[in-house]
């Protein structure tokens, strides 16, 4: 069993809370992990990546090679387009569609459909909206882990376990809240799978 994973999004988002759940999860089952990090632009809303490897056994390197992802998780529609060279032929691209505008040259909204239309594995929508909609507008990186994680060959009671763990201390009403939003996301994946 081998995951590679590559999150990403713009700095505030929340990536690196996904990878520290995953991260949790996985040690938590005696899974093997690495992880690399760029976040030197997370403060100014630049830029934030990370690569995440899951393996039964024991993983060389914290680098994904071009061409070896079995995932992107984004949360920012133009920050999965920046990473594709990284999937995988059959890999899986999770992203939010709602755009972080940040840059003057930003590609149009079907641009960025156009791109992803190409793909055959994508789970792509408004994840802000639903996290909106579910009265917990800060857990749209729950909505998105969600999402992908009937592609992460981890049991989602685990991922749960992973939330409760690393926002435990900020109290239930936050753990019960980003839990009903990771599992709304998931719901949204899974049935989404089974209509292809």
């Amino acid at each position: 069993m081998k995951t590679d994973i590559v999150l990403a999004g713009v700095g505030g988002q929340g990536i690196l809370s996904i990878a520290t759940i995953l991260g949790t999860a996985a040690l938590d089952e005696n899974l093997h992990i690495k992880q690399a990090e760029v976040h030197g632009m997370s403060q100014r809303g630049g830029d934030v990546q990370s690569n995440l490897r899951i393996s039964d056994a024991p993983i060389a390197s914290d680098l994904i090679p071009i061409g070896g992802a079995d995932l992107i998780v984004s949360l920012e529609p133009m920050e999965a387009m920046r990473y594709l060279p990284y999937l995988k032929p059959n890999g899986w691209i999770v992203t939010n569609t709602m755009p972080f505008v940040n840059i003057e040259n930003y590609p149009t909204e079907e641009e960025m459909a156009s791109e992803l239309a190409r793909h055959n594995n994508v789970v792509a929508f408004d994840m802000d909206k639903m996290a909106k909609d579910l009265g917990s507008p800060r857990s749209s990186n729950m909505v998105l882990l969600g999402a992908a994680s009937p592609f992460i060959q981890i049991g989602a009671e685990e991922i749960e376990d992973g939330i409760r763990k690393v926002f435990g201390a900020k109290g239930e009403k936050i753990v019960e809240s980003n839990i009903a939003a990771f599992r709304a996301g998931r719901e949204f994946a899974q049935n989404l799978k089974k209509d292809n």
